[in-house]
């Protein structure tokens, strides 16, 4: 690559984000005045705006080069993380949203506060820390630098090795990316995320078809047929248990470790909890579980196609994705594409940052160290503290590099250190009126140990291997420490239940919730049986003779379950809404 091109794919790239963030500025301009505006965007986001956000959230460079990279190397099942996301999208906007909102919690700490103790509050704010700081968000500008450096080959262009690049490049992009949430808000993330996602969809869309063509010589229609004829085994989601993700998983931790993320993880539902109300964050929430049905399309298929077109020519599977669009992807569309994947890594980066600066302050400095702290404390504050963890990032990101088993893997086992004690601790919580504060502290220390020992432990100490998948011992320690809640429940019970308000005035439902939900759910079997041995990873043709009679019984089942929720479930829907905050303390404590 020349000087001349990389300045052209610089200026271009610049254009395209100076674009972004002068319209995020004219849309937030003089809206951050408090920390409601700082931290939830004064609780008046859309449900465009929350989809839109949610979308570049938890889209970022991890997912383009993690899933391209599994799919490369194995087939489509680890698609199972982003499909079933819509499950528990639904379960947070039907059940759970409704009553965070109607609570107007700030964040889930802050709901553990109010439900068990401080001291609750803060192991589970401490779990958050860690898993972001040491994790998350350098996974995210790691995989960006990754991307970044393939584009330009920056190693090259600068005669330095490949570890000084990935060091330069990870600074460059966490500055840039620190910049917009520190002194931006959520306001400001959530705008330029929404046009960001806007571009990262065109980009999604414009890589497999190019891909295509690229396989058939010229013709789309023959490198589609190349895909589903040649190795159609590649185009299979439904996993071995040899597989990243086998499929039996899927009704064993993986609805957990969505539930979490989707339901519980603080820097996903900000969106929701800065929602202007239940009807917008329902449209918001379930919106995005669509969107996530175009993720196979985008973050999958292409390292399929990356596949047939340079099989072992590419060293390491995170890399199939950023081969692909250094050989495919025009010049002149190279700016572009720079723009929406550093908009990608930015929205992740900043919506953690964010994220993380609010849990410290509302959860850590004002109730411990400055209760009667003003708004421009709290903000002066969490800018400090943002500044502080992305610094540390900075300097873990790089070593991610050493990785054995790919990027993807490494983050899912790794958050399996915080998402399934945080969600047992919460849901319990909600549904058991007794369960004591020190069931929630047992539950958070053995988790930590348990799942160190079953995933890593006993080989590192004893030479012993489990064998069992980690996604299958996310399952495991739910049911594990689901059952410890209740023990505790039955042999230590609360003296009094803590009672836990919901404010009637914020949770008329929207009218299309249910049904819209009920086509999500047909949306997701659809997709699996598209890429399944019944659909394109058929052996013996395009499709299997089963496909066309199950997806017309499934419009059919669909169809009905549809006119049923407006007919019966939408009256029986509002009624449970309204009964939310009628049961006073005393029939709590009654029903114990």
């Amino acid at each position: 690559m020349t000087i001349q091109q990389v300045l052209y794919i610089l200026v271009t790239g610049a254009a395209f984000m100076a674009l972004v963030a002068y319209v995020s500025y004219r849309m937030t301009r003089g809206k951050v005045e408090s920390a409601d505006d700082y931290f939830l965007a004064g609780r008046g986001l859309t449900g465009v705006f929350i989809a839109g956000s949610l979308l570049l959230t938890n889209l970022s460079a991890e997912q383009l080069i993690g899933l391209n990279g599994q799919s490369f190397a194995g087939n489509m099942s680890a698609m199972a993380w982003e499909v079933t996301a819509g499950i528990a999208a639904i379960i947070m906007a039907l059940f759970l949203l409704p009553r965070f909102l109607g609570i107007g919690i700030s964040t889930i700490p802050e709901f553990l506060s109010q439900r068990y103790d401080e001291d609750v509050r803060r192991l589970t704010v401490l779990l958050f820390l860690l898993g972001y700081m040491c994790v998350t968000i350098p996974s995210m500008l790691y995989s960006g630098g990754l991307a970044v450096l393939q584009l330009f080959d920056v190693p090259a262009l600068l005669g330095i090795s490949f570890e000084q690049s990935l060091w330069i490049v990870v600074w460059f992009i966490g500055i840039i990316g620190a910049i917009y949430a520190i002194f931006g808000g959520l306001r400001a993330v959530a705008v330029s995320d929404t046009l960001n996602g806007i571009g990262l969809i065109i980009i999604g869309f414009l890589v497999p078809t190019l891909g295509f063509l690229a396989l058939g010589d010229g013709n789309l229609l023959n490198g589609m047929k190349t895909i589903a004829t040649t190795n159609p085994e590649k185009l299979n989601a439904i996993g071995s248990a040899n597989d990243s993700v086998p499929f039996l998983s899927i009704f064993t931790g993986m609805i957990f470790a969505n539930l979490f993320y989707w339901a519980l993880n603080q820097y996903v539902i900000q969106r929701a909890l800065g929602a202007k109300n239940l009807a917008e964050g329902q449209k918001g929430v379930l919106f995005t579980g669509y969107l996530k049905l175009l993720v196979p399309i985008f973050m999958l298929l292409p390292g399929v196609i990356a596949f047939h077109l340079y099989g072992s020519n590419v060293e390491k599977a995170d890399l199939a994705y950023p081969s692909l669009i250094a050989e495919l992807l025009p010049m002149w569309l190279m700016g572009f594409f720079l723009a929406v994947l550093l908009g990608a890594v930015f929205s992740s980066f900043n919506s953690l940052l964010n994220s993380i600066a609010t849990l410290f302050v509302l959860d850590i400095y004002k109730p411990k160290f400055k209760p009667n702290a003003s708004d421009q404390d709290l903000i002066r504050v969490s800018k400090w503290f943002g500044t502080f963890v992305a610094l540390v990032s900075f300097f873990v990101a790089p070593n991610l590099m050493y990785a054995p088993d790919g990027l993807w893997d490494l983050i899912r086992r790794f958050t399996g250190f915080f998402n399934i004690p945080i969600l047992v601790i919460v849901l319990i919580g909600m549904l058991v009126k007794r369960v004591p504060p020190i069931a929630a502290k047992t539950v958070v220390f053995f988790h930590v140990i348990a799942y160190y020992f079953l995933v890593w432990g006993t080989k590192q100490w004893f030479g012993v291997e489990i064998g069992i998948n980690f996604i299958h011992i996310y399952g495991i320690l739910f049911v594990v420490e689901t059952g410890i809640m209740l023990i505790f429940a039955r042999v230590r019970p609360m003296l009094q239940a803590n009672p836990i308000r919901i404010e009637l005035g914020r949770v008329k439902p929207w009218r299309h919730a249910l049904s819209t939900s009920i086509l999500l759910v047909a949306s997701m079997i659809f997709v699996y049986l598209v890429f399944s041995p019944i659909g394109l990873a058929y052996a013996d043709g395009i499709v299997s003779g089963w496909f066309a009679p199950l997806t017309i019984g499934l419009i059919a089942v669909t169809t009905l379950l549809i006119w049923a929720s407006y007919r019966y479930g939408l009256a029986r829907y509002e009624r449970y809404l309204n009964n939310l905050g009628e049961e006073p303390p005393e029939v709590e404590e009654a029903s114990s």
